[in-house]
């Protein structure tokens, strides 16, 4: 069941970040203004289980799904492992800002899924890597 995960944000709201665009791209360089289309397009969505254990999903501009954990700030996406953890030379990728953005903006999605839907989501990942 898919619900919008709103936390008071009207749809004017969304394009709230406009005006900090500057101090967006500032911050987050080159990862702003491609995580903020990842929002515009409604591309994150929560998954919550009945426990309340939460991660991310958020449909990449290639078309592939990524799941990201906002808790331990992580994306299982190649440029979150290569630019972030190998190298150090970005703080997030395109994908986590989003989560974040779309956090702060109530415009993310919302998935209710049971325990042992979220374990195979997460379980999933795991073996595309491996």
């Amino acid at each position: 069941h898919l619900t919008s995960c709103s936390r008071g944000a009207s749809e004017g709201d969304q394009k709230g970040f406009s005006g900090d665009l500057p101090r967006l791209k500032f911050i987050f360089g080159p990862s702003a203004v491609p995580a903020l289309d990842l929002v515009d397009q409604r591309s994150v969505t929560r998954v919550v289980s009945p426990s309340g254990r939460t991660a991310y999903q958020v449909l990449g501009s290639s078309g592939k799904l990524y799941t990201c954990y906002s808790s331990c700030h992580f994306c299982t996406c190649p440029a979150f492992g290569f630019t972030v953890l190998q190298k150090s030379e970005s703080l997030l990728c395109k994908h986590i800002l989003a989560v974040y953005l779309s956090q702060a903006m109530g415009a993310c999605q919302e998935l209710t899924v049971s325990e042992e839907q979220l374990t195979s989501i997460l379980l999933a990942e795991e073996e595309d890597e491996g």
